[in-house]
């Protein structure tokens, strides 16, 4: 017997996925170029898997930023702000996002991970209850393991359920925490937060919203969904992540709850981490500048999302419900998945494989995240080999619109599954 055992499914399927040319969970890029562009093998490959929202990786300015605190203060903490104290440059990020997000506070985390797993399993205690959207990322369900509070689970972007859940609570001792995401990672759908909002308010609950995948994305000033759906009065709790359009790493938690400045000695993620090291936050502050700054980013982002959302309507893929910048293309199952997504990397593209557990109903997806960084024609060449390969696997088979046409996007698209 091998402690390894009872892994023995998921050691199967990564040794079938390991005797194929590529394996979707052990890529090594030999160099990144750009935010758009890497070398696999000594070949180019055009990335469209990174995440990498508003392309701030490569900017001039936000690496000037980081290479000057490198230099001035080294390379790292060496141990958590509880034991080794905070860096000038801790509060002076925190100050500039509880600016950004027009609230008294602000805490950072060393990782977006960190962030859900140290406020969701300090807010809740063991008689009060979280009620978590049923598609929620991995780091909301494992802070509310992390706690001790009962939890609930809602269907996906289903107001009344929530109301259900909620009614049946009604009159049970402790506090209720109702947690969502702006824009959920998996299909790129937002949640219906002003409905998630009234159901809030009509129950006395309090209101987590995880902005990882909408911070940089939407709303006027990139403050993510609350602020686009006009709601951020009504949010108790904001959360998000500095690896997305920051383009660096870490995490955050913004509030108006007085009181909130206690979570640094009560939140043990935090208190048992070592803090972020001054280039990520030199950087990370920077990049939050560029945010603010510079809208047209957001606007072309939008512009590209759309436009590949769009092409790959028009070739006939099922894909998620919205034309956000993560645009996923719903396999029918894994072994397509696989097939289809090392194709794609043969031709020269780099998505994302999504396979269940980690995927909700099931679903096979081949995930793909836009970055305001990618051109129009790296757009239209994307989407060339993706009616390229679907032909080659026999799923599509009619030709595709012209590229320079103007792609229409749909109110509503089937989801496979659904």
């Amino acid at each position: 017997m091998s402690l390894f055992d009872k892994f023995a499914h998921l050691t199967a399927v990564y040794r079938r996925l390991e005797s194929r040319k590529f394996n979707p969970f052990n890529i090594a890029f030999d160099v990144i170029l750009s935010p758009t562009e890497a070398l696999l093998k000594d070949r180019p490959i055009l990335l469209l898997g990174t995440n990498n929202y508003l392309g701030l990786t490569h900017d001039p300015a936000v690496i000037a930023k980081e290479v000057e605190a490198v230099q001035k203060l080294g390379t790292g903490t060496t141990g958590s702000r509880i034991a080794n104290g905070s860096y000038d440059g801790h509060r002076q990020l925190e100050c500039a996002l509880a600016d950004f997000y027009d609230r008294k506070y602000a805490m950072v985390f060393s990782t977006g991970y960190q962030a859900n797993l140290g406020i969701l399993s300090t807010i809740a205690g063991k008689n009060d209850h979280l009620i978590l959207d049923a598609d929620s990322h991995a780091s909301i369900y494992d802070g509310s393991r992390l706690g001790h509070a009962q939890v609930t689970r809602f269907r996906h972007n289903d107001p009344d359920d929530l109301a259900r859940r909620l009614r049946r609570l009604a009159g049970v001792p402790g506090d209720k925490v109702v947690v969502v995401e702006g824009i959920y990672s998996m299909l790129g759908d937002t949640a219906p937060l002003r409905e998630l909002v009234r159901v809030k308010r009509e129950w006395n609950a309090y209101l987590v919203i995880d902005e990882a995948h909408s911070l940089g994305v939407l709303g006027k000033s990139g403050r993510g969904l609350a602020e686009a759906e006009d709601v951020e009065s009504d949010v108790d709790f904001i959360v998000g992540t500095f690896s997305k359009s920051l383009g660096g790493v870490g995490g955050f938690c913004v509030s108006d709850l007085d009181g909130f400045e206690v979570l640094r000695v009560a939140s043990r993620p935090y208190m048992f981490t070592a803090s972020l090291p001054p280039g990520v936050i030199a950087a990370t502050t920077a990049a939050l500048q560029q945010l603010r700054t510079r809208p047209a980013l957001r606007r072309q982002l939008t512009d590209n999302a759309k436009r590949l959302y769009g092409g790959l309507v028009d070739l006939g893929f099922h894909l998620g419900p919205e034309p956000n910048p993560i645009v996923s293309a719903i396999m029918p199952d894994p072994d397509t998945a696989c097939a289809f997504w090392a194709s794609l990397l043969q031709a020269g593209l780099y998505t994302n494989v999504s396979l269940p557990p980690a995927t909700p109903r099931g679903l096979a997806l081949l995930r793909m995240s836009v970055s305001a960084a990618h051109s129009r024609q790296q757009i239209d060449h994307a989407i060339d080999l993706f009616a390229q390969v679907g032909r080659a696997i026999g799923l599509i088979r009619h030709a595709h619109a012209p590229r320079g046409a103007t792609h229409q996007v749909p109110g509503a698209v089937t989801v496979v599954g659904e």
